[in-house]
């Protein structure tokens, strides 16, 4: 018993002494009650996000058919997340084809929501999941993360201090719980990445797995399965894209994220043990799968890939891995990998992405290689959406 307590003592304080420090880091990378903002884009960056020319933008602005922007001193335009959205929508008003510029939801088109998931920690769920939601808020569409991870560390990117702002309420466990649930619409928050909101994750979300085993047994509805796809409902008309990212199990929050979605994407490092690991994940998936689906779930997939992380182009092993992979399963592997880049870890030491960090604070080559390579990826999901809706 004396053991017991030591042990619970120490690791007490220890968790109280790395709170303190994380506490301490977050200070120093934001102002007290200070929030994110998304920095201002190039002329460059802007034609590129838009589907224009620089040429053409400029000429835009010559013929005052579009917003002002800031500029700087030297005369050089810089566009924000809300001028690009005015000005796309100005474009798409004179478009000759429909959607040639707002390529979100018609009438008719379902709510796409991607889960992106793997049995294994540290796969690059979060990185993933993130990156590819900004890059399709920055392309127009209207996003809505949601954090059912109880690290909620996609919820830390987006600024937020789940220990402290959803310490006891405000988390997707709030619309999800099965004593009481509030509406979905209750616990989003907008963020400062215009185009994305966030439904937090947080310790909380733990309780989901701890509780569920009981509500089988009282047979609580809607079932576990079913919570994350009702609680989206009265939100849906908001969004084109959900986004889920899930934790590292294959536990009852992410069967139902999976029951919820209508694509899946599996991140996978492109190394033997990580590939053995989610070999057994797929096994038990489709184990629970099966059982989930004759329970009454809808367990149909528009799209299914595996998303390359951390690839090294020049690492022989890995060359030889992906290469199985693609063998094993032809184009549900995703024709672009994601890179391993010191731009993207540089870039999380201050709860940053590629998009939120500015050029100037990198290596251009090495900021330029990771951009075009998370660029290559989200296009690729954002393609994948488009043939979802049948265009």
């Amino acid at each position: 018993m004396t053991d017991t307590v030591h042990i619970n003592t120490r690791i007490r304080r220890n968790a109280e002494t790395l709170s303190e420090a994380l506490e301490s880091h977050m200070m120093k990378v934001f102002a007290p009650d200070a929030r994110k903002e998304l920095r201002r884009f190039s002329a460059g960056e802007a034609a590129e996000l838009l589907g224009i020319s620089t040429s053409f933008l400029r000429k835009l602005h010559f013929d005052s058919k579009i917003v002002e922007v800031h500029t700087s001193p030297g005369g050089r335009r810089h566009y924000s997340a809300e001028d690009l959205l005015e000005i796309r929508r100005t474009l798409e008003a004179t478009a000759k084809t429909r959607g040639a510029y707002q390529r979100g939801r018609r009438e008719g088109d379902k709510l796409q929501v991607l889960s992106f998931l793997n049995f294994k920690g540290g796969s690059g769920k979060t990185t993933s999941a993130i990156h590819a939601a900004q890059r399709l808020a920055l392309k127009g569409y209207r996003v809505l993360c949601v954090d059912i991870d109880p690290q909620a560390s996609l919820t830390t990117l987006f600024g937020y201090r789940p220990e402290y702002d959803f310490l006891n309420s405000g988390t997707i466990y709030d619309a999800i719980r099965y004593d009481d649930p509030v509406p979905m619409a209750d616990v989003i928050q907008k963020t400062f990445f215009t185009g994305i909101d966030l439904a937090p994750g947080g310790l909380m979300l733990q309780e989901f797995e701890h509780e569920t085993p009981q509500a089988l047994l009282n047979n609580t509805q809607p079932p576990f399965f079913a919570r994350l796809a009702t609680s989206l409902q009265d939100v849906e008309e908001n969004y084109d894209v959900v986004i889920f990212d899930c934790p590292p199990q294959l536990g009852y929050l992410t069967m139902s994220a999976l029951c919820a979605s209508t694509s899946v994407l599996i991140t996978v490092v492109p190394n033997m043990l990580d590939v053995a690991s989610m070999s057994q994940f797929l096994q038990m998936s489709a184990d629970l799968l099966d059982v989930v689906s004759n329970a009454g779930a809808s367990m149909e997939f528009d799209f299914l890939r595996f998303l390359i992380n951390r690839y090294e182009p020049n690492d022989g092993p890995q060359q030889q891995v992906l290469s199985f992979l693609r063998q094993l399963f032809d184009e549900e592997v995703m024709v672009a990998p994601m890179l391993k880049s010191t731009a993207i870890s540089d870039a999380g030491l201050t709860h940053q992405t590629i998009y939120e960090v500015d050029r100037s604070q990198f290596h251009r080559s090495t900021y330029d290689r990771a951009v075009d390579s998370l660029n290559l990826v989200n296009d690729e999901i954002e393609s994948m959406i488009q043939k979802a809706w049948g265009r």
